[in-house]
């Protein structure tokens, strides 16, 4: 991922929940350059959650989201 994508990745991690923005942020400091063109598209996909769901999806009390999305919601989850 260039420069530019991850810029405009993290600025797509900041959300309005303190939550939120504690797991995106440290999957971005863990795996940011780790992730593929294919895995940044469903990140992103993701992301277009509004930040109530995408909380409850993220920890785990949600499980109503794509299915494709189940590797990025794993990673997410796991830290």
């Amino acid at each position: 991922m260039d420069r530019a994508a991850r810029s405009r990745l993290a600025w797509k991690c900041r959300r309005g929940l303190l939550e939120l923005d504690l797991v995106l942020e440290r999957f971005l400091q863990r795996h940011g350059s780790s992730v593929g063109d294919a895995e940044l598209e469903l990140l992103w996909e993701l992301l277009d959650h509004d930040d109530t769901d995408l909380w409850e999806i993220v920890s785990g009390r949600s499980e109503r989201y794509d299915p494709r999305l189940a590797s990025v919601v794993a990673r997410l989850r796991a830290g």
